[in-house]
């Protein structure tokens, strides 16, 4: 195996490609308990639409999540049983763009291993099953349909983007996964879950070429490409719709603003850009801002108000979310801070803080196991090697973030999503 080292943060990782094509990163800790394994297939909901061998396919939406639920189920039982007698914590998540499954142990790591690796490249979907398991996923769908910060995040998704399928919840609805069987699940598994389409990543006191055998001899297989995805038409930067409404049983309204960015890169580019993104955010609106304490002490704005960059391939967004009985005076006001930044800029001291602060949070963050592997592969799956971010930092400029500000944060690129109290 390679070892490929990072000086700079002080890190590194033994990597290697299986014949079959699974990627593997190994991240030692020496002297840690605790061993972290974490798989993660480029596959999320938006992938939906595909094309596999010629065959133009489109399948229902809410079926990476649906699928990622199956997973679980092995002819020989339920691998979360397996896990629980070796005492490991084990889940999986599903996002806009990547699904995942991992595992956190100090005992029996090998044996667990094997148990993940084998659970992600073993399909098992019985007619039965997969009915059951409708009525589990039908009741998660109602129970985000009655989050109000669910609500207003995937509407304004849904007002954003006229195309692209993040416009569409991750879950899907209730008609959607109605439409979902054991054939649809089994092509989506022949289609994403090639071990081409996987990276291994495990963080531990462990032998990596021992961790390399074993995912070799439990994966097995050919080396297979990934179908080509389908996100719809290029999409114009004016939003969908410039607002959107709905009443549900809250206290206040509750709100989440979006501006359409251009879609980034790939490689280390788009990492960049997610750091230009998040400093823009924090200049113009964050917790250190004047504008943040302008609209606080005006009782506009509460603790929990947020602002970021958010990016899922081919659709981009700067956003901030918050809770508010004048929404549409936060909106005004954050379009007014970014017309005076766009005239009169900012200080080079607050650029030059807030990006030093924002380096020490990723370095920190690499004390976590969970957050490292996640990382690794969400980044990867954009082209880029996270452990590269402090040479994305320094590259960002102060004219980098002006330009961004000005091209972004307009009224013809701004989306406000209510949810408002029934009375």
């Amino acid at each position: 195996m390679n070892y490929v080292a990072f000086p700079r943060i002080g890190e590194g990782y033994f990597e290697a490609r299986l014949p079959n094509g699974m990627l593997l990163r190994v991240v030692p800790k020496r002297g840690f308990a605790q061993k972290y394994a974490f798989v993660g297939v480029d596959f999320g909901s938006i992938d939906t639409a595909f094309t596999l061998a010629g065959r133009r396919c489109r399948v229902p939406d809410g079926i990476a999540h649906y699928l990622e639920h199956k997973m679980f189920d092995l002819p020989d039982g339920n691998a979360m049983d397996g896990f629980a007698r070796t005492g490991a914590n084990c889940n999986a998540f599903t996002s806009y763009s990547m699904t995942a499954y991992y595992f956190s142990c100090t005992e029996s790591f090998e044996e667990n291993l094997s148990l993940l690796l084998r659970m992600v490249t073993t399909p098992y979907f019985t007619a039965e099953s997969v009915e059951k398991e409708r009525g589990i996923i039908a009741q998660e769908i109602r129970m985000y349909e009655d989050s109000p910060e669910t609500q207003v995040s995937e509407n304004l998704f849904a007002a954003l983007y006229a195309e692209h399928p993040v416009r569409r919840p991750i879950v899907g609805t209730v008609e959607s996964i109605g439409a979902i069987t054991p054939e649809l699940l089994y092509d989506c598994f022949r289609a994403f879950y090639r071990p081409a389409n996987m990276l291994l990543c495990v963080v531990g006191d462990v032998d990596a070429e021992k961790v390399a055998e074993l995912a070799a001899a439990v994966t097995g297989g050919e080396m297979q490409t990934p179908p080509r995805r389908d996100y719809g038409k290029k999409e114009a930067m004016t939003p969908a719709q410039a607002s959107v409404s709905r009443t549900m049983e809250v206290s206040m309204p509750t709100f989440a603003i979006g501006f359409k960015c251009e879609p980034a890169a790939s490689g280390l580019e788009a990492m960049r850009r997610e750091i230009i993104g998040d400093l823009a955010a924090e200049i113009l609106v964050g917790e250190s801002s004047a504008l943040y304490q302008r609209l606080y002490e005006d009782g506009l704005i509460d603790a929990g108000f947020s602002a970021g960059y958010e990016s899922v391939k081919d659709a981009c967004q700067l956003s901030a979310n918050g809770d508010s009985d004048a929404p549409e005076q936060v909106l005004e006001a954050i379009l007014q801070e970014a017309e005076r930044i766009r005239q009169e800029g900012f200080e080079e001291e607050l650029f030059q803080r807030l990006k030093k602060s924002s380096l020490g949070r990723r370095t920190r963050d690499l004390d976590s196991f969970e957050s490292i592997c996640y990382r690794i592969c969400a980044y990867h799956f954009d082209g880029v090697d996270y452990f590269r971010f402090p040479e994305a930092y320094a590259s960002v400029t102060p004219a980098d973030v002006r330009d961004f500000l000005a091209a972004t944060v307009c009224r013809e690129r701004a989306v406000l999503s209510v949810v408002r109290p029934k009375r």
